[in-house]
């Protein structure tokens, strides 16, 4: 069941709170008991650290479940409630998960179901616990970028590029950015820029690989007017827009040999002549450039200038790919978040725990880039959790669009019971999509009994999802 936890068991029948203390101090959890509402409420006021977990009968002589759930709420946000009840229905479940409970345990009592949800609830504990130390990390980042962007991640890759970064951003020396697509480059370029002494002045961006071929020149070192056919007024470019502050010459390694000639003579001479143009313009601007090329191996390809190639990789600071720093990855995670959440008005939204997992789990061949436009995808579909559906598709696997799929197990191992676990959830979800939400259907489309349905949709914390259905065996 995990780590230990500090869990209440309110019930006024005896017995079960016997069960309940002797199933829960097995698994190594700290038991407190309570035989009533008005009990449950003294223990819950009296505690000096609050319970992770509150375990409560529904009809009690002083009271009913719904008391406890709402007293709980009231002392603590994160304390995860599981309601016991002999009175089980659809309508009582969804009533007190409205009020907070994590979910519900049908007397009698299983041994195996208690132990599923009652670790599935410490484990959304512990998910809530970790955000607020995260959230807490995330808010506590220098803001490095404009639009609030921040260099997140405490890896020691991503804290060996940052601290080289810094050390480079003083100096007047031309800084080459390397690593893959997606990493994060223009961020650490507008780091540089912020922790130089040209903070106050322009930075400017250029992609050298999304200007055609014939408007490069004329939008690096600008041109006068009447220098070619549309030329109709004059135009200054980023070199003299940029003048005093910092141009980011993204892509670099794009750039066409005719042009990397007139961009080392404007580095070398710190002068500009405009298309057109009979004078030269001194310029002061600081070079910042990225590739995600191996310019090494184009000169040697003689597709980039050597000279140019030194010019620019005076310094270099290469940028790991995501693989790399997977213990920033629950940090970005959370990051981004809060990020979407904010900018979406979705403020309380918080991950399940399975959503986290398949997150965790993926490799994010597109890096910090695809991990970002993930989670702007799921807030954007998610109410107020992000579930496995809410995620893209590459990020589940092929075995999350249902259907039998020859499976590789990753160099890197695997987390085989999130696996199954997505595979149970998606393939249940798909069976009542197609039953229209009668679960009587879907489990025959499934091949299982009613009753072993309903307890993997208690198990996967499923049961509110055809919340207006009632089966007969519920009633």
């Amino acid at each position: 069941m995990g780590s230990p936890a500090r869990i209440l068991v309110v019930d006024d029948e005896a017995s079960l709170r016997q069960m309940m203390e002797v199933l829960l101090r097995r698994a190594g959890h700290e038991v407190s008991l309570a035989s009533g509402v008005r009990e449950a409420r003294e223990m819950l006021e009296g505690a000096q650290v609050p319970f992770d977990l509150v375990v409560t009968d529904l009809m009690m002589a002083d009271g009913t479940g719904l008391d406890v759930i709402d007293h709980t709420r009231g002392l603590t946000a994160d304390a995860q409630i599981i309601v016991v009840t002999a009175h089980a229905s659809v309508e009582t479940a969804v009533e007190a998960m409205r009020r907070g409970a994590y979910g519900y345990l049908e007397k009698p009592l299983s041994v195996s179901t208690a132990r599923a949800i009652v670790e599935k609830a410490l484990e959304k504990r512990e998910l809530l616990r970790t955000n607020a130390s995260l959230r807490t990390i995330v808010r506590s980042m220098q803001p490095t970028g404009e639009g609030g962007g921040s260099l997140i991640g405490r890896s020691p890759a991503f804290q060996a590029a940052m601290q080289l970064a810094k050390k480079v951003a003083p100096s007047k020396a031309g800084v080459l950015i390397t690593g893959q697509t997606g990493t994060g480059k223009e961020l650490f370029a507008r780091a540089i820029h912020q922790w130089s002494d040209r903070s106050a002045e322009p930075f400017l961006v250029v992609n050298c690989g999304a200007i055609p071929e014939n408007l490069i020149e004329s939008e690096l070192f600008g041109h006068e007017k009447g220098a070619f056919t549309s030329a109709t007024s004059k135009h200054d470019g980023v070199f003299r827009s940029a003048d005093k502050g910092t141009l980011f010459l993204d892509e670099v390694g794009e750039l066409p040999m005719q042009l990397q000639v007139k961009l080392l003579r404007a580095l070398q001479e710190r002068k500009i002549r405009p298309v057109g143009a009979v004078k030269e313009i001194p310029v002061d601007v600081r070079i910042v450039a990225a590739t995600n090329r191996d310019l090494a191996q184009m000169v040697k390809e003689k597709t980039f200038r050597e000279d140019l190639y030194y010019r620019l990789n005076v310094m270099r600071v290469q940028l790991p790919p995501l693989c790399e720093r997977r213990e920033d990855l629950e940090m970005l995670i959370e990051h981004f978040r809060l990020k979407f959440a904010q900018e979406q008005g979705k403020g309380n939204l918080s991950f399940s725990p399975e959503a986290l997992r398949a997150m965790m789990s993926y490799a994010w061949p597109g890096n910090v880039r695809e991990l970002e436009n993930a989670i702007e995808r799921a807030v954007t579909l998610a109410q107020t959790v992000i579930h496995l559906d809410d995620l893209p598709p590459e990020v589940l696997g092929p075995t999350s669009r249902g259907g039998v799929e020859p499976v590789t197990l990753p160099a890197q191992g695997i987390d085989l019971e999130a696996t199954l676990e997505r595979v149970e959830r998606s393939l249940i979800r798909q069976a009542l999509e197609r039953s229209n939400g009668v679960r009587t259907k879907a489990a025959q489309i499934l091949g299982l009994s009613f009753r072993s349905l309903r307890h993997r949709l208690q198990k996967l914390g499923m049961s509110n999802e055809a919340p207006g259905e009632v089966e007969a065996d519920d009633a």
